[in-house]
């Protein structure tokens, strides 16, 4: 009788130390048997998952939805099957992320699992810094490759103004001056580029972007002057209809989608037909719409995909890196944006450009402007 008083004694003990265990630790935690009833959990577990105590005693499946994690039973099934640990990062509703694992509980005396004990740790901000960390480093390339290409673009122009100069027959020299303010153009807005790199690597936050209310058409115009060698070579046609003029983005990523896609409408003209480009904005639900329209050789259709893809290049016979339309999605994916492609081979090609309308002065209906170049 002494030895069973012994036990009991014991056992009330060890079952105090549970309870205080449980009711004092800050990471919420569950003890489900292997009949899957809830036995115990912490005061934590109570807060985040709204348990309460008239839960205890009921089956997991009965209160599964409280941990907003539909496959939680099925995994504790797993551990209890298997007696192996199970690690898993979830996500609930609320969008808090936990580091899940699922121990089992094994009876000694019977080598055999007799439950599980689940603990729930917080890595909201793990993982949250882990995502900057990917979203930073998608912009560092982002502007390197943009970086890239706004070098290449004014070498290309002064590549162009020179083969211009060697044309220039020796009674034709009144153009010289034209042709040389457009080589001196080109090697300052080279310089420009390297400029602002260097200013930017001085100071604290020189990879971060900052949004700014941008004039669409001020956009358009900059990217004309710095494609004006091309425009004047190729015969081209700009022509816009700005519904809405107004835009808040960062000012060198619109100027780089802008500028890919206008650049892209002129390298890749129909043979024997001038360039068209229309540009056109309007506002569509909660986003402000850029599209850019040309009359070129147009995209087959199974194509329309690969061109988004980097370095991929679906024609040979013009100059190209394959990093242009692949920088314009990554833009407007990382802005939360989206693009939309349309083309007819030997017809031509529309881009929509869906940007998040951030601009509570503008909304459906409003008249805007229209131009040509």
């Amino acid at each position: 009788m002494q030895n069973k008083n012994s036990k009991i004694s014991e056992l009330i003990e060890l079952n105090d130390e549970l309870e205080n265990y449980f009711r004092n630790t800050i990471i919420p935690q569950l003890f489900v048997d292997a009949n899957l009833v809830l036995r115990k959990f912490t005061p934590p577990a109570m807060k985040q998952f709204k348990l309460h105590q008239n839960d205890i005693g009921k089956s997991i499946t009965e209160v599964k939805d409280n941990f907003r994690f539909p496959s939680i039973v099925d995994n504790i099934e797993q551990v209890i099957h298997t007696g192996e640990l199970l690690e898993k990062e979830i996500q609930t509703v609320d969008m808090r992320w936990f580091q899940m694992n699922i121990l089992p509980y094994i009876v000694m005396q019977e080598n055999k699992t007799n439950g599980v004990i689940i603990t729930f740790i917080d890595i909201t901000s793990r993982i949250r810094d882990l995502k900057e960390q990917e979203k930073l480093i998608m912009e560092h390339e982002l502007l390197l490759d943009t970086i890239s290409h706004d070098i290449k673009t004014p070498l290309t122009s002064l590549g162009l103004t020179i083969e211009m100069l060697k044309k220039v027959p020796e009674k034709g020299m009144e153009k010289f001056p034209v042709l040389l303010e457009k080589i001196e153009t080109g090697l300052l807005k080279i310089k420009g580029i390297i400029v602002d790199l260097t200013d930017a690597r001085k100071t604290e936050h020189h990879y971060k972007a900052i949004e700014e209310l941008l004039d669409i058409e001020q956009i358009v115009e900059d990217v004309r002057l710095t494609l004006a060698s091309q425009i004047l070579e190729s015969n081209a046609i700009i022509k816009w209809e700005v519904a809405h003029s107004e835009i808040v983005f960062v000012r060198r990523k619109l100027r780089s989608v802008l500028y890919n896609l206008i650049n892209n409408s002129i390298k890749y003209k129909r043979a024997g037909r001038a360039p068209e480009i229309l540009i056109k904005t309007y506002i569509e639900g909660d986003y402000f719409v850029l599209s850019v329209a040309d009359n070129g050789r147009g995209i087959a259709e199974d194509n329309l995909e690969k061109i988004f893809k980097k370095y991929e290049r679906i024609a040979n016979d013009v100059e190209g890196t394959g990093v242009g339309l692949h920088l314009v999605k990554e833009i407007v994916n990382l802005s939360g944006g989206k693009i939309e492609v349309e083309s007819k081979l030997d017809k031509g090609t529309v881009f929509r450009i869906y940007l998040k309308n951030q601009n509570p002065n503008i909304s459906d209906g409003a008249e805007g402007s229209s131009n040509k170049a």
